[in-house]
């Protein structure tokens, strides 16, 4: 109050004073450029069906958004990218996990001070996930799993976890937004046990939490993915590449900030998307020989492949489903040959015609080549500049 009553009386002396009436002449001024009455600005984050939200600030990173974000899977592939959109419009997030004391350590750059919180919890342990969803007004639930070990199933992690999840927003009665994400292909009928899985979560939360959004996203492309890191680390170590069948399945992947962006679109539009399904593929659609042409186009080798039928590549993935719970150790992750990726790979897995897409959230998806792929660069074997471009290669001998 003392520092506000002062600057008034400065300035008023100051705009008594004959230099300061030929400066305004030549440069006009006003109070408010000295900080006096200056006035309050608020939000220009326009986020609605959540309630009623407190926010301050402009709408960045040091603004309060309103939104207390609790988000399931944070320190995965997408929840970096999710945590990273919430913080940057001023929300707190609240990071449940349960691993080590790292595997968040690189979320807590991502907001202004105090507003990313990391919290232990156990997946098992119905208090402790209400503990993490005490004071948020959102969730979040980016759990997911493509292989089985040997204390977590497929309908543990991707279908009972998500049910649990949306009975506790429900009871919890301050959740107004929850956000379920899926995979796109998730059907009852599918031939993977996970997007069986992830169907059965689909209606469980829909049934517990009828206001929820459900984002079924394609296979992710992004810097930590999990499709092209492992073909080139397999290519670079092997000097080939196996194709699962004769590599004509034809999937829609997408760029993972694409689907970042739509979850936070969703967030923010006037509840129109409470109770509906989006499926987010990319705008082109390859098979999976296309899919690894671009990334040894991008690499700068020379393709080589082996094409495996899948009654082979499923007899190769088979072992480690059968010894995962009778041997007394863990067995080691598949990346390559995993018999439920392979399984699905059975089927096209494409944007169904009338669904909900990235256009109904006002998004447009970027193609993968070019930008989205860059990090693949990593993996030439003679530095970033390495290898000639498409245009000036020759036919190999």
């Amino acid at each position: 109050m003392m520092q506000a009553g002062l600057r008034r009386s400065g300035w008023r002396f100051l705009e008594q004073s004959p230099a300061l009436s030929t400066l305004k002449s030549i440069y006009p001024l006003s109070s408010s450029e000295c900080g006096v009455d200056r006035p309050r600005y608020g939000s220009t984050v326009a986020v609605k069906g959540t309630g009623h939200l407190i926010r301050k600030g402009t709408g960045g990173r040091s603004s309060v958004s309103g939104i207390v974000a609790t988000v399931f899977g944070a320190t995965g592939f997408l929840g970096r990218y999710v945590v990273s959109q919430l913080a940057k419009m001023g929300s707190q997030v609240l990071v449940p996990f349960r691993g080590s004391e790292d595997s968040h350590r690189h979320l807590k750059l991502m907001g202004d001070l105090g507003q990313i919180v990391p919290m232990k919890y156990n997946p098992r342990d119905e208090n402790s996930i209400k503990a993490v969803m005490a004071k948020s007004n959102v969730v979040f639930n980016l759990i997911g799993r493509e292989y089985e070990t040997r204390n977590y199933s497929f309908e543990e992690v991707n279908h009972a976890m998500a049910e649990q999840l949306a009975v506790i927003a429900k009871e919890h009665g301050g959740i107004m937004r929850f956000v379920q994400v899926s995979c796109l292909g998730a059907s009852s009928s599918s031939p993977s046990r996970m997007l069986r899985a992830k169907a059965a979560a689909e209606e469980a939360v829909l049934r517990q939490f009828p206001e929820a959004t459900i984002m079924k996203p394609g296979i992710m492309i992004g810097t930590e993915d999990r499709i092209l890191n492992r073909w080139a680390q397999f290519a670079k170590k092997w000097s080939f590449l196996p194709l699962i069948g004769d590599g004509s399945t034809k999937i829609q992947p997408v760029y993972v900030i694409d689907v970042a962006a739509a979850i936070m679109a969703s967030l923010k539009d006037d509840g129109s998307s409470m109770g509906k399904v989006y499926e987010l593929g990319g705008p082109e659609v390859y098979t999976l020989h296309q899919l690894a042409e671009l990334m040894y186009d991008t690499i700068r080798e020379w393709p080589r492949y082996v094409k495996i039928p899948f009654p082979i590549a499923k007899a190769i993935a088979t072992p480690r489903e059968l010894l995962l719970k009778k041997v007394p150790f863990p067995l080691p992750n598949p990346d390559i040959f995993n018999l439920d990726q392979i399984n699905s790979f059975t089927v096209d897995t494409v944007v169904s015609d009338n669904a909900l897409t990235f256009k109904d959230l006002g998004i447009v998806p970027h193609k993968l080549k070019g930008y989205p792929v860059e990090y693949l660069i990593s993996y030439r074997k003679g530095g970033p500049a390495f290898g000639s471009t498409v245009s000036e290669r020759v036919t190999a001998e």
